[in-house]
């Protein structure tokens, strides 16, 4: 499997390309800086990139089987909303541009049903500081779900994603969170990107939305 991994050296980027390296995955990793992956090991070369630029995408992620995007305009960018809108399009068009079928995309849980017909994001409770990027992942499976030429997956981690252990062990679910026994819906990041390239080796959620859970 060769796979373009797009934010790798992110929270959840960087658990992905750990997982895709054990996997023993070849990675192309698309990166702002470079220099500030640590990483080393020969089935990983990693490349700077424009994600905002859609042409410069498709030529970073042609001959790839798949582009992963991790992708997130940062938490403290005055401009995350719009950046985020801007930049996972310019990844869909430029994955499409590129040839490449198969697209899986790192949402928010924001747009978890919590109730029929409500959404997380639209309850008080939902933190202020987090409601841009929520916002901009929701409108961008919006219109991801209009997409017809590629096969897409989106997957909205729980409700709290934390550092933990790859156990490989969680449920999944699609539109609504997955709650445990007492009641809290939690993934480890490691074993969100269990889930994800487990999706990648066995689709099961093409062209769908899924969640995971413990």
């Amino acid at each position: 499997m060769k796979i373009a991994l797009i934010g790798a050296t992110g929270f959840v980027g960087s658990a992905l390309l750990k997982e895709a390296l054990h996997r023993g995955y070849d990675v192309t990793a698309i990166v702002r800086h470079p220099e500030k992956n640590t990483v080393e090991n020969p089935q990983l070369t990693a490349v700077k990139g424009d994600v905002l630029n859609e042409a410069e995408v498709a030529g970073l992620v042609a001959g790839h089987d798949a582009v992963v995007s991790a992708y997130n305009a940062g938490w403290q960018n005055p401009n995350l909303y719009n950046e985020y809108l801007a930049g996972s399009h310019a990844i869909q068009n430029g994955t499409k541009k590129a040839g490449v079928k198969r697209l899986l995309v790192v949402g928010g849980a924001g747009s978890l049903e919590i109730a029929p017909g409500v959404q997380l994001i639209d309850t008080p409770q939902f933190p202020a500081e987090w409601k841009p990027g929520a916002l901009a992942a929701r409108d961008y499976l919006n219109t991801l779900k209009k997409e017809e030429d590629l096969d897409w997956t989106f997957i909205s981690p729980a409700i709290l994603l934390e550092p933990g252990e790859r156990t490989g062990q969680f449920r999944l679910g699609t539109n609504q969170p997955v709650f445990d026994e007492n009641g809290v819906s939690k993934i480890s990041v490691e074993d969100l990107a269990v889930a994800l390239l487990d999706e990648l080796d066995k689709p099961a959620h093409v062209r769908q939305r899924f969640t995971v859970g413990y």
